[in-house]
C-alpha cells in the first residue's frame, strides 16, 4: 500500500468509527474531490466530506489534529531511535530526510549494516541516495 491509501483507509476506518456529520480532511491526493470521492466509496457510513489541500491552514479543527498527530510521531520516533541507538550509538534527529541529523544517522546505519534502518521510507530521495552509494562502494570493492 502507498502512504495515500494508508490515510484513506485510517480516515475511512475513522468516520465509520466516530460516525461525524461533517468530515474535514486535508487531502493527499493532488485532486481534491477525487480523494474525497474515494473516502466516501471506502465508508459505509454517508458523511459530508470537506477534502482541501492544506486544511490544517484553513479549518482549526484540522489544526488541531495536525498537531496531535505530530506530537505522536515525535514520540514514535523517539521511541524508534531508543531501540536503534543500542545499535548504533548517534543521535537519530527528527526522522525527516531533510534534517541533516537524521541524514547523518541514515549514513552511518547504512555504512555500518549495508542496509536501511528499519521503518524507512525506501521512496526518499536520501535513501535512494545512500543505498545506490553503497551498492557503488560494493562494487568498487570486487
Amino acid at each position: 500500500m502507498t502512504l495515500n491509501e494508508i490515510e484513506l483507509h485510517i480516515f475511512a476506518k475513522i468516520i465509520n468509527k466516530l460516525k461525524p456529520t461533517v468530515c474535514y480532511v486535508d487531502s493527499v491526493d493532488v485532486n481534491e474531490k477525487r480523494f474525497k470521492n474515494s473516502i466516501t466509496n471506502a465508508t459505509n457510513y454517508k458523511t459530508k466530506i470537506i477534502s482541501k489541500h492544506k486544511a490544517d491552514e484553513i479549518y482549526p479543527i484540522v489544526s488541531a489534529a495536525s498537531i496531535l498527530a505530530k506530537t505522536e510521531r515525535d514520540k514514535k520516533i523517539r521511541q524508534i531511535e531508543k531501540k536503534l541507538r543500542t545499535k548504533l550509538n548517534i543521535p537519530l534527529g527528527s526522522g525527516y530526510p531533510s534534517d541533516p541529523v537524521t541524514q547523518k544517522f541514515l549514513k552511518n546505519w547504512v555504512k555500518e549494516f549495508k542496509k536501511l534502518p528499519p521503518h524507512t521510507r525506501r521512496s526518499w530521495d536520501t535513501s535512494k541516495k545512500l543505498l545506490t552509494q553503497s551498492m557503488s562502494t560494493k562494487l568498487n570493492d570486487f
